[in-house]
């Protein structure tokens, strides 16, 4: 790749990064833009990850992402495994699961993704297993994290789904959260595994230069924006869950902030310090 071709593609992903950041910070104050932003940002995502791995190998995530969360989620609407019994309540639906819940899965997942390769190590041809099992269990973390401050207010307070049932974390159940966890490590796993397998080869370098790993850690902490926001100008009053149990919303928004500080907020600072350290080591 010339250097007048690596400058255009790193500029192009720069300033998709402002875009999405921006966007992110509109939509905590204009509900409208969710949707939308959805999109671009699973635009990030293809893009960011075809420059780093390659199309086919990106297009693997995608279609893992895409299939393994909606198959486990019909399952569980159906059944109750893995997160619960559940049901949403908006249409545009695929089978159960509203459409956007797919690209929502991919475009927060693959921040988390390119989180837990900073911390733990980027999957490459042959990685240890060490590397090729943990980043995707560290990448399922760093995204349930998200989920933990997200659904509350999403379900127990704007009735997005409920959890027919109820649950002990402001109605929602305790084994949603396990089944995040499970549902983004399988996909995040089925990528791995490819890239062990076909992804480059370790004595290539990634094209870290133009798919930084700075973009994708600055959007997963941008992704937080919306909890504070939320803290700040939410509405302080009570609502009730599916089983009758009353929870006030002050205490949900302030949980969200919590977790968000120090859950995302942590592992943002912990990768982008280890950014940091490699620069410097590199420097020197």
């Amino acid at each position: 790749m010339s250097a007048i071709q690596r400058f255009n593609k790193t500029t192009a992903l720069w300033a998709l990064t402002v875009v999405v950041f921006l966007g992110l910070l509109i939509a905590a104050f204009v509900p409208g833009v969710r949707l939308p932003l959805i999109v671009v940002q699973v635009g990030f995502a293809l893009l960011h990850g075809a420059q780093r791995y390659g199309w086919r190998a990106i297009a693997v995530f995608i279609a893992a992402g895409l299939v393994i969360s909606n198959i486990l989620e019909n399952l569980s609407i159906r059944t109750g495994f893995p997160f619960g019994h559940y049901h949403y309540t908006g249409g545009g639906r695929i089978f159960e699961v509203p459409w956007f819940i797919g690209p929502a899965y991919l475009a927060t997942g693959y921040l988390a993704w390119v989180v837990a390769t900073v911390l733990v190590g980027e999957v490459r041809r042959n990685s240890p297993w060490l590397i090729t099992i943990g980043t995707p269990v560290i990448g399922a973390f760093a995204m349930t994290v998200w989920d933990l401050a997200l659904d509350p207010a999403t379900s127990t307070i704007n009735h997005a789904w409920i959890w027919e049932n109820g649950g002990g974390f402001f109605g929602v159940p305790l084994v949603n959260f396990l089944g995040w966890t499970f549902t983004v490590y399988l996909f995040m796993q089925v990528f791995a595994l490819y890239l062990r397998s076909r992804g480059p080869l370790p004595a290539a370098q990634l094209d870290q230069a133009t798919a930084s790993d700075l973009q994708g850690v600055l959007l997963y902490a941008a992704t937080t924006i919306s909890f504070f926001t939320r803290f700040f100008t939410g509405e302080r009053t009570t609502v009730i869950d599916a089983v009758g149990a009353t929870w006030r919303t002050g205490d949900i928004y302030e949980t969200s902030v919590l977790l968000t500080i120090y859950g995302m907020c942590f592992i943002a600072l912990l990768a982008l310090l280890r950014i940091a350290q490699r620069r410097t080591t590199a420097s020197a």
